[in-house]
């Protein structure tokens, strides 16, 4: 069960962390940042909607906490490099 707990926070923390990596490369305009970043979130997106739109409330909540958490450290990891 920790173990399925951490991949959602996971997968959502890295998806969403992709999200707001592009968001950045948009505004700056690195085209081949923002193909690579687009390609990553629409893969990890492909293999998880499913299993979490058809998820209890707990998974639900864990992926949510992943992806508030990961937005953030996207902005940040971003701003180092940009």
């Amino acid at each position: 069960m920790i173990t399925n707990n951490f991949k959602i926070f996971f997968t959502s923390y890295f998806q969403i962390g992709l999200v707001a990596i592009n968001t950045l490369l948009i505004a700056r305009g690195y085209v081949v940042g923002i193909f690579f970043a687009s390609f990553t979130i629409s893969m990890l997106w492909s293999y998880n909607v499913s299993k979490i739109a058809l998820s209890d409330f707990r998974s639900k909540l864990i992926y949510s906490l992943g992806a508030g958490l990961g937005a953030i450290s996207g902005y940040y990891i971003i701003n180092l490099f940009i």
